[in-house]
This record gives C-alpha cells, sequence and structure tokens, in this order.
C-alpha cells in the first residue's frame, strides 16, 4: 500500500510517501480501504516532534478515518466487508490513518452517515468526538446554560457550537473578523471578534467555557465563568488557574479524546439529522500531504482533509 510516512520529525516536508506493507486485521479488528484521512492539529505537532505520542520516526500519521471495510478479524459481527466506516481508531496510539489500508478495532468505529461522502466523514471523528466529550461528558452542558466557544470556527469550534445549539445553550463564539458570517450561519447567538473586542468584556455569567488554546487564555476565561461553572479546556492548565477557579468553585477539566463509538453514533445521527454539519475547508491527494499541514497551518475554517 502507498503511505505517507517520516523518518525525521520537522516541518510539513518531511511527510513523504512511500510503500509500505499492507496491514492485517487482529481479532476484533477490520481492515479499512481508507478514502480519506482528517488532518488535526495534533498530527502537526507529533510531525514536529513538540508532542511525542508516537515515539521516534518512522511512523504513520492520522486518526481521523472514513473508507470501507476490506477484511474482518477473527470474533468480528459487528461490520460485513463493504460496509462504510468512520472513526478515530487507537489514539493516542498510533492508527496510521494517511494510508490506503488501516486497521482499526471494531468497537472503536461506527458506520458512516449517509448523508455526507467520505471526505466530510474524515473530518468529524477526532474534532467532533472533542465537542462532544468536551460539551456533554466533561461539561454537562444543558438546555437553557450559556455556552462560550473559543475558536469557533476552527475544526473543534465549528462543531461545538453546532452541538452546543442542538442541547438548547446560548452560543457566544470568539473568531477572526473574516470569520464571523461562517459561525452566525452555525447559528451562534453572539460573535466575538478577539482581534478587536476583549472578550472578558463582552461575554459574561458563562456556564461553560471550551478553551483549545490554554496557558493564560484559560486563566482568562474564568473572568467570564459564573461561580459553579466550567472550563473545558483541550491543553494544560496552571496550577495557578486551577487555585483561582477553585476559590469561585469553578471546576476544571483538562480533557484529551479518547475513542468512542457511541459518541461516533451520536454524531453521525446528528448529521443525518441536518443538525450537525461539517466543513472541509480543502482536500488533497496522499502525495500531498505536506502541502496540506502547510494550509492547516493558515488557520482555515474548519477542517483538511486527505484523500487516498
Amino acid at each position: 500500500m502507498r503511505a505517507v510516512i517520516q523518518t525525521s520529525v520537522g516541518g510539513p516536508e518531511v511527510l513523504f510517501v512511500a510503500e509500505q506493507p499492507d496491514p492485517s486485521p487482529g481479532p476484533g479488528e477490520v481492515l479499512v480501504r481508507v478514502k480519506a484521512a482528517g488532518i488535526n492539529p495534533v498530527d502537526g505537532a507529533v510531525r514536529g516532534g513538540f508532542y511525542p505520542l508516537l515515539g521516534e520516526p518512522p511512523f504513520i500519521l492520522g486518526w481521523d478515518v472514513s473508507g470501507t471495510v476490506e477484511a474482518l478479524g477473527a470474533g468480528v459481527t459487528a461490520f460485513n466487508v463493504g460496509d462504510e466506516v468512520f472513526g478515530m481508531p487507537r489514539f493516542p496510539k498510533q492508527a496510521g490513518a494517511y494510508a490506503e489500508l488501516a486497521t482499526a478495532p471494531a468497537d472503536e468505529m461506527a458506520a458512516k452517515p449517509a448523508a455526507i461522502d467520505h471526505a466530510h466523514a474524515a473530518a468529524l471523528p477526532l474534532a467532533g468526538l472533542t465537542a462532544w466529550q468536551g460539551l456533554v461528558r466533561h461539561g454537562g452542558l444543558k438546555a437553557g446554560q450559556r455556552a462560550l466557544i473559543h475558536a469557533g470556527a476552527g475544526g473543534v469550534g465549528h462543531l461545538a457550537v453546532q452541538i452546543a445549539k442542538v442541547l438548547g445553550a446560548y452560543v457566544i463564539a470568539t473568531v477572526s473578523p473574516d470569520k464571523t458570517d461562517f459561525v452566525r450561519a452555525l447559528g451562534v447567538d453572539e460573535v466575538i471578534d478577539y482581534t478587536r473586542d476583549d472578550f472578558i468584556g463582552k461575554a459574561g455569567n458563562v456556564d461553560l467555557v471550551l478553551d483549545p488554546i490554554g496557558g493564560d487564555h484559560a486563566d482568562q476565561s474564568l473572568e467570564v465563568l459564573r461561580d459553579g461553572g466550567v472550563l473545558v479546556s483541550l491543553l494544560n492548565v496552571h496550577d495557578a488557574t486551577r487555585a483561582k477557579a477553585s476559590a469561585h468553585d469553578i471546576r476544571v477539566e483538562r480533557m484529551s479524546v479518547m475513542p468512542d463509538r457511541d459518541g461516533l453514533v451520536e454524531l453521525a445521527r446528528l448529521v443525518e439529522a441536518s443538525k450537525l454539519s461539517p466543513h472541509v475547508a480543502k482536500t488533497f491527494p496522499l502525495d500531498q500531504a505536506g502541502a496540506a499541514h502547510a494550509f492547516l497551518a493558515t488557520r482555515p475554517i474548519g477542517k483538511v482533509v486527505l484523500t487516498a
């Protein structure tokens, strides 16, 4: 099979296509003919050596996958050969989604939503599960509450604002000025241009903040949370921020997304009901993975996807 590999860490230029042995599914696994693989910021961090999840190269990046079942491992009964599936297998271990073939635990995959193509399905798992787990499982967001979603037009953000609206929340999103129309079209109730306005002065009495930025930004987010609110951070939170939050009875949840078949099924249900729509900014073929990573670094709206 053809796969995107890297033999050293570095910039997008370290990614190249090479022939690799075809994988075989083990017990409880499926072999997937990859039609599309989503790219996420964590991919770039691992590629550059800043987040060494996979150890030293060589390795194959990618966790978001959408494709068709090519073969079944022993004991798999949930799928048949030819089924269209999508998922985020094995995270944070190697899943090897940037390839023509990939194996995955069957219980970490779900039926691809028929309403969208493989490119859009591949844009959904990691970002969608991050948004779902952050808002629902870590944040406990309920109808009538106020949610502030930072980077509301990003990969996680544009899905999070839609999920928050489905849950019945009043949604505030921070974005750059060129992305305000996009998030308004998603149903956001209040848009804050972070290049012009201080969100602390614009948002207040918030029940939940979803923060993909971390650091000082997480600390600042405490200022808009009501006592008893929750800060859900996708990155590390300073000890001083935790202490400050505790003084105001604010719960701090540092989350890392996990494989979640039930979550995938719920995301697919929302897509089929036209309540959730992943946005793909651009697709690239496998042999342009480096260009795809460089494009993602420009912070486009939504997701970037490789097509096999």
